[in-house]
């Protein structure tokens, strides 16, 4: 079935047309009046007409609030929608559909899903849309509310199933590849790929995504502990990994001044001993206790 393609009901100014029906109930009034007043009774089919013609254009008043329309169908087929604020009169004989074209939003259930890595995850995201295409919300899916909801779920589950919850950069030095994105690093991207996916998905019902968050993520219950202390031994081993290259630092610059100043001359054996004491002293845990020598510096 080919699409429902969205356009504008050809309508008449409401108030036009009320003046109009109006006229017509004088004017039937004005016969029955006649009649009744011995004009000829052969003519009581004329007020008749009349009454029948007005009940049937009652059907054709609508207002239309602020953002939100009407969709028009004659006989099964789709013959426009009304979606401009206002009092309008259109077909009499077409059923009009009334449909919400206000921002939506909604916060769907927290979904456990296996992320790139096989882990599972607890994860949910808050949803903002609204109807552009009235004709394919109503005549294109069943309840295109539902369907938005169904969707959302759905593209939520195939996007964390393509990243990592955490991307751990087992690097080693800065040489290696920076960590790829992942659920928990990457925001942004996630989010545009969410987006995606999803207004993918809902272009059949003519809905546009406006904004699409995640509102929760979190590993689910049963890993969260290891993953917990996963997390600690790697900001134990990164927090080392930096005050060591620290201390490698500043050692090779005081023997460089050492030198450069002329202050003290050492041999390979000295120099060594002189390196592992200032890097004790430098990573160590606690607070180092220096021992004061104050005989030669060769005794």
């Amino acid at each position: 079935m080919a699409p429902s393609i969205e356009r504008p009901a050809r309508t008449i100014n409401g108030f036009l047309a009320l003046l109009a029906w109006l006229g017509l109930a004088a004017l039937g009034a004005w016969r029955v009046y006649s009649i009744a007043n011995g004009g000829d009774v052969t003519d009581v089919w004329q007020p008749i007409v009349v009454a029948v013609a007005l009940l049937v254009a009652l059907g054709g008043f609508a207002v239309v609030q602020p953002n939100n329309g009407r969709v028009l169908l004659f006989f099964g087929r789709y013959i426009g929608s009304i979606t401009e604020a206002g009092f309008h009169f259109a077909n009499p004989l077409a059923t009009m559909r009334p449909v919400s074209l206000r921002v939506h939003n909604f916060d769907s259930e927290t979904l456990k899903v296996n992320d790139a890595r096989g882990n599972p995850v607890d994860i949910a995201a808050v949803v903002v849309w609204r109807v552009t295409e009235s004709a394919k919300a109503l005549l294109e899916v069943e309840d295109y509310r539902g369907f938005v909801s169904i969707q959302a779920e759905t593209a939520i589950r195939s996007v964390a199933q393509r990243f990592p919850y955490d991307s751990h950069h087992d690097a080693h030095d800065e040489h290696d590849a920076e960590p790829g994105p992942s659920l928990r690093g990457s925001p942004d991207e996630v989010n545009e790929a969410l987006l995606r996916e999803l207004q993918e998905r809902l272009n059949v019902a003519g809905v546009t995504i406006l904004d699409v968050r995640l509102s929760h993520l979190a590993y689910s219950p049963e890993i969260a502990g290891a993953m917990l202390r996963r997390q600690q031994a790697e900001a134990v081993v990164a927090a080392r990994r930096q005050i060591v290259e620290g201390a490698v630092s500043m050692v090779e610059m005081g023997l460089q001044r050492l030198e450069a100043n002329g202050v003290v001359t050492l041999d390979e054996e000295r120099k060594a001993s002189m390196i592992n004491n200032l890097l004790v002293a430098l990573v160590a845990d606690r607070e180092a206790q220096p021992v004061i020598n104050t005989g030669s510096l060769y005794s």
